[in-house]
């Protein structure tokens, strides 16, 4: 009895040993990448099977016998995973019980309109596209909040699970807007002429579309805040061509000019209605601290650089010199 006590405890240990050494070699894939979608309630049985059936080359037994053995009951999270060559079926299970979810990327640029936010999501991979269809009306009360879109999501790069809604993506970029606003609104300097944040928002969308070189920023929101405290219109090019939307051809002509829109700045005084872009973190920050100047005209060098005038006088002196070339 003694013996064959012994020879039980030996082939358990053996088996316990063997088990341990598959369980830190990689698994067998019939392709590079196996997607396994676990939903919530999936135990090691369903998940070994579903993991079988994608393409793990390994007996279903051992696999869900391995996962019951170094899992716990309800302890796998749902979601999209990966399993890639060299992962082991501990590499698995660590997999399982974090939620080391299979994440994907997508960039929201700085100074896009909410048409490229839009067609950037609708090309991104494996992201799930619940918003398709939607006018800007409904999408934003997808989100929770009504009103219009532009400007509310901050432009950066955002990491999404596998097969995510893009309802979820908006609602971090939105709130990270959020938080960006309100940390430059808080920080604003106190003779800002704004009302309010999203007036602030309106003005960093113009400063984003008009910054031609980072240095310049401060300078482009101080012409615009110079230009709102005194009343002068604030004839910026990027309000106009915002007001044409999707018909505008790439040419800006004078009739565009003196064609009344509520986002033309030649024709109407003060902010537009919404603003005209994402815009940035620096954008928020120069929008909210301008540089102190009296300049209220600028034009572009050429170089990507802009030159800053008092006067009218001093400004056509700068556009015949850099435009005209006189």
């Amino acid at each position: 009895m003694r013996k064959l006590i012994i020879v039980i405890v030996a082939f358990l240990l053996a088996a316990a040993a063997g088990g341990y050494w598959w369980s830190g070699q990689p698994l067998s894939l019939k392709q590079p990448l196996i997607d396994l979608q676990v939903k919530s309630g999936d135990g090691a049985q369903q998940i070994s099977a579903n993991a079988v059936k994608a393409g793990v080359e390994a007996p279903s037994w051992l696999l869900d016998l391995w996962l019951r053995i170094g899992g716990r009951a309800g302890n796998f999270k749902a979601g999209a995973y990966e399993i890639k060559q060299g992962d082991t079926p501990r590499t698995f299970l660590n997999k399982l019980i974090k939620g080391e979810f299979a994440m994907r990327k997508v960039r929201i640029g700085e100074g896009w309109n909410i048409r490229q936010v839009r067609a950037a999501l609708g090309k991104a991979d494996a992201l799930r596209h619940d918003t398709q269809g939607m006018s800007d009306e409904q999408l934003m009360e997808a989100l929770g909040r009504p009103g219009h879109p532009e400007g509310m999501f901050f432009p950066d790069t955002y990491k999404y699970a596998k097969y995510s809604s893009d309802v979820e993506l908006l609602k971090l970029a939105m709130r990270t807007m959020d938080r960006k606003l309100e940390a430059a609104w808080e920080g604003r300097d106190p003779n800002l002429p704004v009302k309010n944040q999203y007036d602030l928002l309106k003005l960093a969308s113009i400063v984003e579309k008009e910054t031609g070189h980072s240095a310049d920023r401060t300078m482009v929101a101080s012409v615009f805040s110079n230009r709102l405290k005194i009343g002068m219109r604030l004839q910026t090019d990027p309000t106009v061509i915002y007001g044409i939307g999707e018909s505008f051809d790439g040419n800006l002509r004078r009739k565009d000019l003196e064609t009344d829109t509520p986002y033309n700045s030649y024709t109407r005084a003060g902010l537009p209605p919404t603003p005209i872009s994402m815009p940035g973190a620096a954008a928020l920050s120069a929008a909210a601290n301008p540089a102190e100047s009296k300049a209220l005209y600028f034009v572009a060098r050429g170089d990507g650089t802009s030159q800053f005038s008092e006067t009218l006088t001093e400004h056509n002196r700068a556009v015949n010199k850099y435009i005209r070339g006189r």
